[in-house]
């Protein structure tokens, strides 16, 4: 299997965002890649420009960011073009790797704003080199690093400008070689673009101390948590259900957390993303991790913490009829 660290650059709506098209916030106007073989050796390159068709001016951001001018954008092939091109030269066999999760989506939502085919059927895996990195070399595992810092931080040497497709791409190559593929692996992620069309083909992963699932689509919040696979609390050790202590609750319909006890493995602490489609419809990205007692005691003071709003809520509420 290949390695394609992945780059792009795009532009956004100059005129300000209620003349932004919805169905492309975000256009690509830059396609470049590093491909690498499985003991990540280079073996191949793709640099392409784009000609913009739905933002025909550079945003003051774009131009500010990138050493490109529209002059220059205007002699790309079209976005159909080069991404047929990109997926030739990309193979059969390869694994997308990128700088955050945007790319992907991007890269998507482009798609299929030409009415191309879908990259798969539903989600699929990849390495956020940038998650890994934070997970690797960061003490502080929630912090988001730009790239620059990331070849700072490992005495990588600065031989090309940043932000332009294939050059990111370099850096993000030199930056995966600190790594080491068992690293990488421990840490992938999941792209969720496509969603699980029905039961069948959810998504159940499991990594060195939590599960992940991903569900299909359903209506509505209140449907999706209806859902008997949505809410089940199985630990992913034994297989049993653990005991819900704390049941599942929210603060903001966006987060829902739950404690719950298995016999074999001691507490657990569940985590729900609700997650809206471009349709308005909801899937949920939920994660199980075995916890000590003691966090999974702060379950409980989030819980009291969303009671206590709700009561000043309604207090205040009560006061301003």
């Amino acid at each position: 299997m290949n390695y394609i660290v992945l780059d792009l650059e795009w532009n956004q709506c100059p005129y300000g965002k209620d003349r932004e098209v919805k169905d492309i916030p975000f256009e690509i106007i830059e396609i470049g890649a590093i491909k690498l073989n499985s003991d990540k050796e280079q073996i191949g390159e793709f640099s392409r420009l784009i000609k913009p068709n739905v933002y025909k001016e550079l945003h003051f951001h774009t131009q500010n960011m990138l050493s490109l001018t529209m002059k220059e954008l205007r002699k790309g092939d079209s976005f159909s073009k080069v991404m047929g091109d990109f997926l030739k030269w990309c193979g059969t066999d390869y694994i997308f790797c990128t700088w955050g999760s945007t790319d992907l989506t991007e890269l998507q939502r482009n798609m299929k704003y030409y009415r191309m085919e879908p990259l798969a059927e539903g989600p699929f895996k990849y390495y956020d080199i940038q998650k890994i990195f934070t997970m690797v070399f960061e003490e502080d595992k929630k912090v988001c690093r730009s790239l620059e810092y990331a070849v700072d931080h490992l005495k990588i040497l600065k031989a090309n400008i940043f932000h332009r497709a294939k050059e990111d791409a370099l850096y993000t190559v030199r930056v995966m070689q600190h790594m080491r593929f068992s690293d990488m692996e421990r840490y992938y992620s999941i792209d969720t673009y496509q969603r699980p069309k029905n039961r069948k083909s959810e998504v159940y992963a499991l990594f060195e101390n939590y599960s992940k699932y991903i569900s299909r689509e359903f209506s509505s919040k209140e449907e999706a948590m209806a859902d008997r696979e949505v809410s089940s609390t199985r630990c992913y050790l034994c297989g049993k259900n653990a005991r819900k202590k704390i049941r599942w609750f929210t603060g903001n319909g966006k987060m829902y957390l739950c404690q719950a006890y298995c016999q074999h493995h001691g507490f657990m602490r569940g985590k729900i993303k609700m997650k809206k489609t471009e349709t308005g419809r909801f899937f949920v990205v939920k994660t199980l991790k075995l916890v000590s007692e003691e966090d999974a005691g702060l379950v409980k003071i989030k819980q009291e913490e969303v009671r206590r709003k709700r009561r000043e809520k309604r207090k205040n509420q009560s006061k301003n009829p």
